[in-house]
């Protein structure tokens, strides 16, 4: 079975390791424009934090005989009738199937003067690749007030980041609260007052209409309200578009993104499908990385339980069923990772009516030390929940939503921890967890799997990575991998002394009152 794979990302990559690993009859030929192996672009907003080098974030990935990857070749055109595909070096490949994940592309705002000819004008950048991460940090030293446009998860990521290095920062955003898709206006407001004592500016209503530059160099910025702000640097975290002119090109029906039924095929053609950002399926695109890996496993799977067949729709992973026939995508948790600043959505949040009948929801709101806690429950679990500067509530409510822990009969106990224990409180060390205690979420794997990784030779976080993937994903995780790594070790250490001893030391330090008796 020969398949094609235009982009090498995060879904990309992950797509073309499964499928050889469960089809042993697939090729998989891979036409990645950028040249470089696949990286996870969840962090690069840590490298313009200063918190992560560019080479931690390559992502675990082995060569394989079956796998051709073409690093730094794009393809040009597809034809669907002869099944090929012509890539920048001219070169035609044959494919029997056809998979897109071109992914998206930064959405560039129409801003007066940011562009010539020779592109964005210098000082003026986005952030979506490695080279563009790169490209800022360049600037950084040369640099004393930065404007950061788009209030999003990334906005809210770049703009902390560059506070934490010493700039004066401004955050500018076009709706009346940040992060208007995942908080509520309280959310929103403590998430903002956090925000100001780190040391970032925060304008809302407003957008970037206009800039100034001096030879040929970013000096303000004329904001829609009329204001002007004195700026080194403007970076532009203002969304994105979906890659998707290839497909529409080759006469493949597109809207936002390529347009895909449940089993991620094409609606006029079986032979292509698309996964990930530039996929458009019945439910819609969140744009976390989540949904695109859910994705890449259904079509490996679908594939592989069909390999003489034409693929069959593969289920998407759901939870439960609540108000009004509500699904609970177990792919939708946003996590921003930003130094100071802690925001955990999922589910339902920031968008749907307390008075809902089905719906019971409970918030508890702190802006003085910026926290807020909001839960939605239904049916008896937990559809949906915000949380603002708490990392305990925020993995306890994680775990509870994506495991589907039936909660507490009064929800309120879901965030007041004091009252009674009525929930089980996070585990405070690695020895109080669990097997199944989950540690990487966005990959699902828990201390059991890690600690079988290690008994099977693993010794780093990297080994860890490539055996389960564990820290692929936002990497909020690897420093609890590394805690197991060397928990196991200890314990490992242990045995081997224990082991070691004498059969009457043994008895003399284990068990004390056993110790010199006799038989009978």
């Amino acid at each position: 079975m020969r398949v094609l794979l235009i982009g090498y990302g995060m879904v990309g990559s992950r797509f073309a390791d499964d499928l050889v690993a469960r089809r042993p009859d697939a090729r998989v030929t891979v036409l990645g424009k950028e040249d470089a192996a696949p990286y996870n672009r969840v962090l690069l907003s840590s490298v313009v934090a200063g918190k992560s080098d560019a080479s931690m974030l390559t992502l675990p990935t082995e060569a394989h005989p079956r796998i051709d990857v073409r690093q730094g070749v794009r393809a040009l055109s597809v034809n669907r009738g002869e099944r090929t595909v012509t890539d920048s070096t001219g070169e035609v490949h044959l494919y029997d199937r056809l998979v897109f994940a071109t992914g998206s592309a930064a959405r560039i705002p129409n801003i007066h003067g940011i562009a010539t000819d020779l592109g964005l004008v210098p000082g003026v950048s986005v952030l979506k690749d490695l080279a563009d991460a790169e490209q800022i940090v360049a600037q950084i030293p040369r640099a004393r007030r930065a404007i950061v446009l788009g209030a999003g998860v990334l906005g809210l990521e770049v703009a902390t980041g560059l506070a934490g290095r010493g700039l004066s920062v401004t955050l500018v955003h076009h709706h009346g609260r940040l992060m208007e898709r995942q908080l509520g206006d309280a959310a929103s407001n403590v998430a903002e007052g956090s925000l100001g004592r780190l040391g970032v500016s925060v304008i809302t209503d407003a957008s970037v209409t206009r800039i100034t530059e001096r030879r040929g160099v970013l000096t303000a910025v004329e904001l829609s309200n009329g204001t002007e702000i004195l700026a080194d640097m403007l970076i532009m975290c203002a969304g994105t578009i979906t890659e998707s002119a290839l497909a529409r090109n080759a006469g493949l029906p597109c809207d936002r993104g390529i347009l895909v039924g449940d089993d991620l095929a094409s609606p006029v053609d079986p032979k292509v499908f698309a996964i990930g950002d530039c996929a458009q399926p019945p439910a819609g695109g969140t744009g976390l990385v989540a949904q695109g890996w859910d994705q890449a496993a259904r079509l490996v799977n679908a594939w592989s339980v069909n390999a003489d067949s034409q693929p069959v729709v593969a289920p998407q992973r759901r939870g439960s069923k609540g108000a009004d026939e509500m699904d609970t995508d177990l792919t939708n948790v946003v996590r921003v990772k930003a130094p100071g600043l802690d925001v955990v959505t999922m589910g339902l949040s920031g968008k749907f009516d307390h008075g809902a009948r089905e719906l019971r929801a409970v918030r508890m709101s702190d802006p003085s030390i910026g926290r807020f806690v909001e839960v939605v429950v239904s049916h008896g679990l937990l559809v949906g929940a915000t949380v603002v500067g708490d990392k305990v509530a925020a993995a306890e409510l994680s775990a509870m939503y994506t495991r589907m822990i039936p909660v507490p009969s009064d929800p309120a106990h879901l965030i007041i921890r004091p009252l009674a224990g009525a929930v089980t409180t996070a585990a405070t060390s690695v020895e109080d967890m669990g097997d199944d205690h989950p540690v990487c979420q966005c990959n699902s794997v828990s201390k059991g799997a890690i600690v079988a990784a290690v008994h099977d030779g693993c010794t780093t976080t990297d080994d860890i990575a490539r055996a389960t993937r564990a820290s692929t994903g936002c990497g909020d995780c690897r420093s609890l991998v590394g805690d197991i790594i060397r928990t196991c070790a200890v314990a490992d250490l242990a045995e081997v002394s224990t082991e070691s001893r004498p059969a009457d030391q043994f008895a003399a330090t284990k068990v004390p009152a056993l110790a010199g008796r006799t038989k009978g």
